[in-house]
């Protein structure tokens, strides 16, 4: 194993695993509200909401990522609209990470006493109070760390996002490899790069769950 052969590349693996970082931090942003708009839908007393909301998320928990980003890349060119790989790596990776996202903050609404959200209207708190102040606080908190693995599988699948000519860190990779012939080393590095991406969100999500559950294990104490 030699990485000095991997020197002059640095610069150029640099970038694409910054580019990497943007789409996903964007990505991450987009599944999450989108996931949380979806969830509401699916708890809806409206049987249209939630009926949308489930269609969504059985269209695109099993449709294959890839059928997804060439759908958009190259599909919807042929009707007139036409969307950079960049904004369409975000757009595809926003869509199907909602569908499962919104499973993870569901089960965190449903999770909820009834009692509360009772107690709640009681008190005469209005509907958006209620929502904005009891029930997605709760739901957050114990929808986090589902939540966070369905982050990590973000990272993990921007990979696949070389396929439509997005040079990110996978997709520079491959570049690299092409040119030293050693892909052995290129593919060693993008393995800790990778590892090193997740193991940061999953390092945040629980530190973000331990904030956010420290006055419950307080309470509990």
């Amino acid at each position: 194993m030699d990485l000095s052969v991997l020197t002059p590349y640095l610069g150029a693996l640099g970038q694409g695993a910054i580019l990497s970082a943007e789409v996903c931090a964007l990505a991450i942003l987009g599944s999450t509200i989108l996931g949380m708009l979806v969830a509401i839908a699916r708890t809806s007393s409206s049987r249209w909401l939630r009926g949308a909301a489930y269609v969504y998320v059985d269209l695109f928990r099993n449709v294959p990522f890839l059928v997804q980003l060439f759908f958009l890349y190259y599909g919807l060119p042929e009707i007139g609209i036409f969307i950079d790989a960049f904004t369409t790596g975000v757009l595809a990776l926003s869509i199907s990470g909602g569908a499962f996202a919104s499973d993870a903050i569901r089960s965190g609404i449903l999770a909820i006493e009834p009692g509360i959200l009772e107690a709640a209207e009681v008190s005469g708190l209005s509907r958006r109070v209620i929502f904005t102040r009891i029930v997605l606080p709760i739901a957050l908190r114990t929808a986090i760390r589902p939540l966070g693995s369905v982050l990590v599988n973000l990272i993990l699948t921007s990979s696949i996002l070389s396929a439509i000519t997005l040079n990110e860190l996978t997709g520079t990779g491959r570049i690299v490899a092409s040119d030293t012939f050693r892909p052995f080393e290129v593919y060693a590095v993008l393995l800790v790069a990778y590892a090193a991406m997740t193991w940061a969100v999953s390092v945040a999500v629980e530190l973000l769950h331990r904030r956010m559950n420290r006055g419950l294990a307080q309470d509990v104490a």
